[in-house]
């Protein structure tokens, strides 16, 4: 390798992707949660605010998509260089309002603007231009979401309701055990995130991408490559459904995990990713099988039927993975 990285290097560039993910889930659970706020505001002051929510929600989950790509490109250049990548996240930071949203936006994208400056110079002192030209491209969508935060930081929360309505009877079936429920789903669509995408930039590998065929040869592609490109759109489908359930979640007043669980897991080769995959989308299963019994148990068949259609989606996933195992 050209790039002679060490492991004060390989840690600054983790520290990035620890940065990218934390404020990819931040971003996108705040995105969840404004369907709660909206509801918080009061009467008068709703049709305004659906809007000022609606267009602050659109931003977060761009900026929550975007985030991880940056998390997928950095893991790649790890990868390439000879390094591992992290699955570690820094802490998210969600807030209860806009403003307190801007605000950790804020601070998140000042903190990832000062380490990106020290990245971009390290890169340059060991002449490792690839780096280099990825952190700045990155520096550069991160500066305009900080002026994006900015915009809001001092924004005036809407006054919200008296809070003296009592509690509906049909509410009451959302205690404390049916919110661990859930969460347990939203910690392993973090996990399914997190270990989906940094194998897809692990597969950039050399050694994962060698041509022993001459079928290999003719088609540019073998195992790992197939197997990369299969991670890539149910990503994005875990993606949605951490979406969907975090808002669910907020809709009814409770409060989303940000912690994965369990623990990502990368592997070695692409067989090793095939069987954790495997092993992840039957955990979901298995969990979301039991979310859809005890919503129907509790009668809250908007619940159920949201896990149903991603039960659906998360048994094609392991039948993808399945059929590689055989």
């Amino acid at each position: 390798m050209a790039v002679k990285a060490t492991s004060d290097y390989y840690d600054m560039l983790n520290k990035a992707v620890s940065r990218e993910i934390q404020v990819s889930i931040q971003y996108m659970l705040q995105h969840g949660k404004m369907e709660k706020l909206i509801r918080k505001v009061i009467p008068e002051n709703i049709l305004l605010d659906k809007t000022t929510y609606e267009a602050v929600g659109k931003f977060l989950r761009e900026f929550a998509i975007m985030e991880m790509k940056h998390a997928a490109a950095v893991m790649e250049r790890i990868y390439y260089l000879g390094g591992s990548a992290t699955t570690k996240s820094s802490k998210p930071n969600i807030g209860n309002s806009l403003s307190e949203f801007a605000k950790y936006g804020l601070k998140a994208e000042e903190e990832a603007l000062v380490l990106y400056r020290d990245i971009i110079d390290a890169a340059g002192k060991i002449e490792d231009w690839e780096t280099r030209e990825l952190f700045e491209k990155i520096y550069s969508d991160e500066e305009k979401h900080l002026f994006k935060f900015q915009e809001y930081i001092n924004m005036r929360d809407e006054p919200e309701g008296s809070g003296q309505v009592p509690l509906s009877e049909w509410r009451k079936i959302f205690t404390g055990d049916y919110f661990d429920l859930l969460n347990k789903a939203v910690a392993s669509e973090i996990s399914a995130i997190v270990q989906y995408t940094n194998q897809h930039e692990k597969a950039s590998l050399f050694a994962l991408r060698e041509k022993n065929t001459a079928l290999e040869v003719v088609t540019e592609a073998n195992k790992t490559k197939v197997v990369s490109e299969m991670l890539k759109p149910i990503f994005k489908e875990e993606m949605e459904h951490l979406e969907k359930i975090s808002e669910r979640i907020y809709l009814l007043e409770g409060e989303a995990t940000t912690d994965p669980n369990p623990l990502p897991q990368i592997g070695e080769t692409v067989d090793d990713f095939l069987k954790l995959d495997h092993d992840a989308e039957n955990y979901a299963l298995v969990l979301y099988r039991k979310i859809v019994d005890e919503a129907l148990k509790r009668g809250d068949s908007k619940t159920r039927r949201m896990f149903e259609d991603i039960i659906n989606q998360e048994e094609d996933h392991y039948w993808k993975f399945d059929d590689f195992l055989k």
